[in-house]
């Protein structure tokens, strides 16, 4: 890729980052009521196909071949506790880690996966701040692949998986009545 057209999928990927991160904040703040699973839902949906883009780019080599120090990570704890406290009928959820190689569930968190996949997003952030964008970018795809994109993957399946009951259930009860 020419150095303009990674330009514009490092501003691409900092927008869903930071709308993100709003998202994110909202929810744990308890600003999205009885809509936080599907508002996460669309969140999570999002920040997944930006991951995908990444995913289907070539690989971002840096230069140098190592990567700037940035400083120590925001601490996201309190967004954290606030979506498990949001989230505490659904946070607990079982998960196969890898479909091709593992064959019995591993205990997951929704509040987690959520936070977990914001702190690879804004270590990525924090370069793409200090105008190193390719950097930015080699993080976002180096950790999609080695960390946050599963959990991404993971958090997406939960909560589609509780938005799906809710509309079922509440269809079927319709039907019946």
């Amino acid at each position: 890729m020419s150095e303009n057209s990674w330009t514009t999928l490092a501003d691409r990927v900092a927008k869903h980052v930071d709308t993100y991160m709003a998202g994110l904040e909202a929810v744990a703040k308890g600003e999205a009521g009885e809509h936080a699973v599907p508002y996460l839902l669309l969140e999570v949906s999002q920040i997944a196909m930006a991951g995908a883009r990444l995913g289907a780019s070539t690989d971002v080599i840096l230069p140098d071949n190592w990567e700037p120090d940035v400083g120590e990570d925001p601490d996201l704890d309190a967004v954290r506790q606030g979506l498990a406290e949001r989230l505490t009928q659904v946070d607990d959820y079982m998960e196969v880690f890898d479909p091709y190689k593992d064959t019995e569930a591993t205990p997951y968190r929704l509040s987690d996966d959520l936070v977990d996949v914001a702190s690879d997003l804004v270590h990525g952030r924090r370069h793409y701040e200090a105008d190193r964008k390719l950097e930015a970018l080699w993080w976002w795809q180096y950790s999609y692949f080695n960390h946050w994109g599963n959990h991404a993957g993971a958090a997406l399946r939960a909560l589609y998986a509780v938005s799906a009951s809710a509309r079922l259930d509440v269809m079927e009860e319709q039907v019946a009545g």
